[in-house]
């Protein structure tokens, strides 16, 4: 079990305490400083493993995300108010100060898909998309500038706001379309995307975020793409983390884990095509295996960082209900 006494999680805990206690998790001084700190403890590369954290632990650090997830909401919603008092809202992107994080994780993920699409997606979707819907708009402008992109958010505000940005661009507002709904209330509607993306703080613990899993390889279309922000190491005091035997229904085709200033990893993944039960292991009350080609040697020779590690995920065992 690691516990309170190992130096990260020490230096995590007090971090936890003190923005605990603060009034407003609205971006200010304080909250910055405390915000800044706890990234930077999280971000170096680190072998902890917080499925061994002893449960007193365990709660500080869910806590601890659904803090981090409400701060992170404030930040964008303050900085979409913002973007949104210019007439071109998209020419000022850069006064956010995560978005070159932004570039490089869009950069990051769009290469990754391009080695598992054959073909360019026409339709994507983006669930829980926020008021200030960065990673929609980098690929639409820089990356995918012929697909059409709807973003699903629960909060009609947030909607609201983000479509503020893009509604005085001429090619944006033909191709971004936002929808204020449950994604677990979307059905046959997401048979229609060829990909879709599901965001890091969607979901907010592992309970949560796989039951929005099971219900996306329920609905998605056989064979569509499935990419989802996941965190490594220390990094998971951050984000809540995806395993990949959490994605019943799929096949997992890699997990990335980057070691610079983008924090989230990547994890993509295809629904089947055909139900496992249908292969030869149905009578054997076993789970399949399913063995995955190494593709490590291909990513590598197109990887736009530097300092990314890359962990292939070489089997997936198939609960089968």
């Amino acid at each position: 079990m690691v516990c309170q006494k190992e130096p990260l999680v020490q230096k995590v805990c007090d971090l936890y305490e003190q923005i605990s206690s603060l009034e407003s998790l609205k971006p200010s001084k304080d909250v910055d400083m405390l915000f800044t700190q706890l990234v930077l403890t999280c971000i170096p590369p680190n072998p902890i493993d917080v499925n061994k954290l002893c449960k007193k632990i365990q709660e500080m650090r869910s806590k601890l995300i659904r803090l981090c997830g409400e701060a992170e909401g404030l930040l964008e919603s303050h900085f979409s108010a913002i973007l949104g008092s210019y007439e071109n809202p998209l020419d000022h992107l850069n006064v956010f100060p995560y978005y070159s994080n932004y570039l490089k994780l869009s950069h990051l993920e769009f290469n990754i898909l391009k080695q598992h699409c054959t073909n360019v997606p026409s339709k994507v979707a983006f669930v829980g998309s926020g008021p200030l819907p960065l990673t929609s708009i980098v690929l639409a402008c820089n990356h995918l500038t012929a697909t059409s992109f709807h973003n699903y958010d629960i909060d009609p505000s947030a909607n609201s706001k983000a479509l503020q940005l893009v509604t005085s661009h001429p090619d944006l507002s033909s191709r971004m379309f936002f929808h204020t709904t449950d994604i677990m209330d979307v059905t046959s509607e997401l048979q229609e995307f060829d990909v879709v993306f599901l965001a890091a703080l969607v979901g907010m613990d592992k309970e949560e975020k796989v039951k929005v899993i099971d219900h996306l390889a329920k609905q998605m279309a056989p064979g569509a793409i499935l990419m989802l922000r996941s965190a490594h190491g220390a990094r998971a005091f951050l984000y809540p983390v995806i395993d990949p035997c959490d994605l019943r229904g799929f096949e997992v085709l890699s997990v990335f884990h980057p070691s610079d200033e983008v924090i989230n990893s990547v994890v993509i993944a295809r629904k089947y095509s055909m139900p496992l039960k249908s292969i030869d292991h149905q009578q054997t009350g076993l789970g399949s295996m399913i063995v995955l080609p190494n593709k490590c040697c291909e990513i590598l020779a197109f990887n736009p960082l530097s300092h990314v590690t890359m962990v292939e995920e070489l089997a997936v065992e198939e609960q089968h209900s």
